[in-house]
């Protein structure tokens, strides 16, 4: 083995160990490190100057990695460390003296000189390996939030602990972690992002539950007393963990008594940061989503919009409904599980009178807004509504029939407004059409102009209509209800069946018999009961006129077949009414009643008729 010379102090003193006592520099190296560290002085092992070097000689690829910080490429290496792909050759007596884990291989090792170790199940990988083979040798790295994690993992994975060596990677990585990192929430976030490989060891050392109760401590001071512009902006910090982490910390802050609206914060926060290519859009005209249904990002996607929904707090106004409605587009979208839609329509059916049009459009349309969804979502978001408000109205002891809540009646009049939104698509069949404008009470509507607005914009977007198809869409409309200016827009729109134009011209004929032009409420309401009343009592007596012209068709029949044996003697139904009539003869009992004459066996006997007599006016 050829002589080498230690220098100190960048060359101001050295040593000169020949061939062999260079055995001694374990030892050497193990003082000097343990008491010329502190002072910061340099040292290096380097060849003698009379040793020859042979300049041609070809690194390898371990030692190209490591030939920045072995301190000498001339003592051959003993050992190769492997760490996934890459490879480290470095000394033993070098890794031995720090490494509890490695000792205790190179010792229960069956063969006769160990020369490879493999190492690539070692948290954090090559790079972590990297730092930690640094600190055996006594090179100086830098720790951070970003990797302290992972070295500690990693001295616990090689057993660089304070119990084999004093002052070990394990004690100096847990004094950084608990006076650095977790001494802000900006730390303790970034310290819990790394673990998020480091996993099932970094939940053994407890350093991802210290993690999670240092960020919602700090998260809930922060949102209650916050020190920084602009106030939310933990909650961008949050919005670095993965879902599972997030959930967690999410959860402490609900035990240390956060607020809805605090965490409701930073749920918003979260699912615009995750998902914004879908959790962006206000109007139903964003671009469209390319990526296949079954591929990986939307499964990722899928699930955590299942995980977020899962975590909104009980508040019913802790979300804005248009935030809701994005939700739930995107799980229509995402093809999550029933629950997690029906609770996110629950949701939004319990706030629906905050809703405005253009959040019924989200739910609606599809994301390149030219294709028109599935119209079930609203349907059962307005039902619900609906039941809550007669639930309400038969526990404040209305009639739970005529729902005529503010409530009821702001859902009706956007409900009529969004179906003039939707009334020019192709593709909405009459049905649809009706059952959504049907979803309200009556009593919701006092005047219907813009549900007539929305029926003539459907009729004049499906021209090709037939007139019971044209009836079919009017008949969710009352036109006793609309206004002065619609009725007359009505009499005169050909669009509109025959019925509905005859309506209009009906009331406004009425109202100008009665002589009334600005009726109040309480008159307008009691004439439409009574035209509603006239109306019933008109179908009631045409129904019964008929059923009278039927039964007399019947009896005609009958008495026609049996005719043909008792002609003489059978008295017709006519006959008989006639003779009826003819007890009510007002003349019976004057000079010229001749009821009382029988007829004679000949039946020759003469009545003399009346003369006619000449009236004049002069």
């Amino acid at each position: 083995m050829p002589g080498v010379q230690l220098l100190l102090g960048a060359g101001k003193r050295g040593f000169d160990f020949d061939a062999p006592t260079s055995a001694r520099i374990v030892i050497a190296y193990g003082w000097l490190t343990q008491h010329f560290r502190d002072d910061r002085m340099t040292w290096q092992i380097q060849p003698m100057s009379n040793t020859p070097v042979n300049p041609n000689r070809r690194l390898s690829a371990a030692m190209e990695r490591t030939g920045q910080w072995v301190f000498s490429q001339e003592i051959p290496t003993d050992v190769v460390v492997e760490v996934g792909e890459a490879k480290f050759s470095l000394h033993k007596f070098m890794l031995v003296a720090k490494s509890n884990s490695i000792r205790k291989l190179i010792m229960e090792s069956k063969g006769p000189d160990l020369t490879r170790i493999n190492l690539s199940d070692i948290p954090g990988g090559p790079e972590i390996f990297e730092k930690a083979a640094k600190f055996c040798y006594g090179i100086n790295f830098e720790i951070t939030v970003h990797n302290v994690a992972a070295l500690r993992c990693t001295a616990e994975y090689l057993q660089m602990t304070d119990k084999y060596c004093d002052n070990n990677l394990a004690g100096r990585t847990e004094d950084f972690l608990s006076q650095v990192a977790l001494s802000s929430l900006s730390g303790a976030v970034v310290a819990l992002k790394s673990c998020e490989i480091l996993l099932p060891i970094a939940e053994d050392l407890k350093i991802v539950q210290r993690c999670i109760d240092v960020a919602s401590t700090k998260a809930c001071s922060e949102a209650n007393f916050p020190c920084r512009s602009p106030p939310n902006w933990w909650t961008e910090e949050l919005s670095i963990l993965d879902i599972e982490f997030f959930s967690r910390i999410i959860a402490a802050m609900k035990q240390r008594g956060a607020k809805s609206l605090t965490l409701a914060s930073a749920l918003i926060t979260y699912a615009e940061r995750w998902l914004k290519d879908l959790v962006r859009d206000h109007t139903g005209n964003g671009t469209s989503c390319s990526a296949r249904d079954d591929s990986d990002l939307r499964v990722q996607q899928r699930q955590l919009l299942e995980s977020l929904v899962t975590l909104l707090p009980a508040e019913k106004y802790a979300f804005t409904i248009h935030f809701l409605c994005c939700l739930l587009r995107s799980a229509n979208f995402l093809k999550v599980s029933g629950s997690c839609k029906n609770e996110l329509e629950k949701r939004i059916s319990v706030i629906l009178e905050h809703v405005t049009v253009e959040d019924l459009l989200v739910l609606s349309f599809s994301y390149d807004g030219e294709k028109l969804l599935d119209l079930e979502s609203v349907r059962r978001i307005i039902s619900g509504f609906v039941e809550k408000e007669k639930t309400m109205a038969v526990f404040n002891g209305g009639d739970y029939r005529e729902v005529c809540s503010g409530a009821m009646q702001r859902v009706a009049k956007r409900l009529d407004a969004y179906l003039g939104e939707i009334a020019t698509c192709t593709d909405l069949s009459i049905s649809k059409f009706n059952g959504i404008a049907n979803l309200v009470p009556k009593g919701a509507r006092k005047v219907e102009d813009d549900l007539y607005r929305a029926i003539d914009i459907y009729l004049k977007a499906h021209p090709n209509l037939d007139e019971i198809e044209r009836e079919k869409v009017c008949s969710s409309m009352d036109p006793l209800k609309l206004s002065y200016e619609a009725r007359v827009h009505a009499s005169q729109n050909k669009r509109l069946p025959v019925n509905i134009v005859l309506h209009a011209l009906y009331y406004d004929q009425l109202k100008l018999r009665s002589g009334d032009t600005a009726p109040d409420a309480i008159t307008t309401r009691n004439q439409l009961q009574a035209d509603v009343s006239l109306v019933k009592e008109n179908e009631a007596l045409r129904s019964e006129l008929m059923k009278m012209k039927m039964y007399i068709s019947d009896i005609q029949k009958n008495q026609g077949a049996a005719g043909t044996t008792s002609k003489a003697r059978k008295t017709t139904f006519f006959s008989s009414v006639s003779k009826k009539l003819g007890k009510l003869n007002p003349f019976r009992q004057g000079s010229k009643d001749t009821s009382h004459i029988e007829d004679a066996a000949g039946g020759d006997v003469e009545v003399p008729k009346p003369r006619r007599r000449r009236f004049s006016i002069s």
